[in-house]
């Protein structure tokens, strides 16, 4: 068997550990050939790929990003993928194609699925917002880096009397916010499924203040709004890939909390260093247990599938269920966040 192997989308910690996984499990048990598509599916696309045996993926099981490379493919191109599945089917001359990425790989996953392409997903993303699996790889070193994070700017905080600001990713799922936030004992949680009110804020530091504890350290998701007449803010404009540029919530909150204050409030945005770097333990062995389980897939002809971790098991699911929407913080675990304020 011949299997082709891309990573799309946002780079996340655990990339590298799958494609080590499949091209052991594949070369290793089977004898097959795997190649690997260079910068995501634009290397399809363009014919731009390399072979990957054992030495290729030596000692990679703990870096961060992707040997692969890759990028975010424009729609027009993904239509013409598409359009010419059957074409790159013989080209290539592949038996699977692995594709790995987040919900908008994903859904070309699909797409490329239903044009005709043997394909097995395998879901990655920090946001753990997608459907039908329990955790994505990623989401643990996300959480942990953000965690450590607000650890110390407490200290910090604490010494100067501030309010901390702390912007960690989650366009529209709030999982990394609730998860950090909880873990390192943030004073207040904003997420994008909830309109938060900055009166509320502000009510909380004042009464920290007034207990003599003179810091705060607020979480934020960088997708969190507030509820509407509450505080300008507006909507950003939609990029090529259909995603929305965010204003910068974190920034904006900051001043909106130090104008009805008075006191000094500084935002601190985490940014890509979340996504970045090398994975945790917990990570590194879901990466790999996907990619184990995407070339079994491969081999008994499950195409149109992804996998997807269920309790501790891995198992395998549509596809077009994984993307029917996303997976977003739900009303009992923001209750549960509150309960701890």
């Amino acid at each position: 068997m011949r299997i082709g192997v891309l990573t799309a989308g946002g780079d996340c910690p655990g990339l590298n550990a799958v494609i080590r996984s499949i091209v052991h499990r594949a070369v290793a048990q089977y004898g097959d050939e795997v190649i690997g598509f260079e910068d995501g599916y634009r290397g399809l696309l363009d014919s731009h790929f390399r072979s990957l045996d054992l030495d290729a993926v030596g000692g990679i099981l703990a870096r961060g990003g992707t040997i692969l490379g890759s990028s975010r493919l424009e729609r027009d191109r993904l239509r013409e993928a598409c359009e010419n599945a059957s074409d790159m089917i013989r080209d290539f001359g592949i038996d699977a194609l692995i594709p790995i990425g987040g919900e908008g790989t994903l859904t070309a996953a699909r797409m490329l699925s239903d044009a005709g392409l043997p394909v097995v997903g395998v879901p990655k993303t920090i946001d753990n917002d997608i459907s039908s699996t329990d955790r994505t790889f990623g989401f643990d070193t996300a959480v942990t880096v953000a965690t450590e994070a607000m650890d110390r700017l407490k200290t910090t905080a604490e010494s100067h009397q501030r309010v901390m600001v702390v912007e960690v990713m989650g366009r529209h799922a709030g999982w990394i916010a609730l998860e950090s936030g909880m873990a390192a004992g943030a004073h207040g949680i904003c997420l994008p499924e909830r309109p938060f009110d900055p009166a509320d804020l502000v009510k909380m530091v004042e009464e920290r203040f007034a207990r003599g504890k003179k810091f705060a350290v607020v979480c934020v998701a960088e997708g969190a709004h507030p509820a509407e007449g509450t505080m300008d803010y507006g909507k950003g404009e939609i990029d090529q890939y259909g995603h929305e540029r965010f204003q910068g919530i974190g920034t904006a909150l900051a001043y909106e909390l130090e104008k009805r204050l008075g006191k000094e409030a500084k935002p601190v945005i985490l940014g890509h260093v979340q996504r970045g770097g090398t994975p945790t333990a917990y990570d590194r062995v879901l990466a790999t247990r996907f990619g184990w389980h995407a070339v079994e897939a491969a081999h008994r002809g499950e195409f149109g599938m992804m996998t997807a971790l269920r309790g501790t098991d891995v198992v395998m699911v549509p596809l077009a269920e994984a993307v029917t929407e996303l997976k977003t913080v739900p009303k009992g675990r923001m209750d549960e966040t509150e309960s701890v304020f």
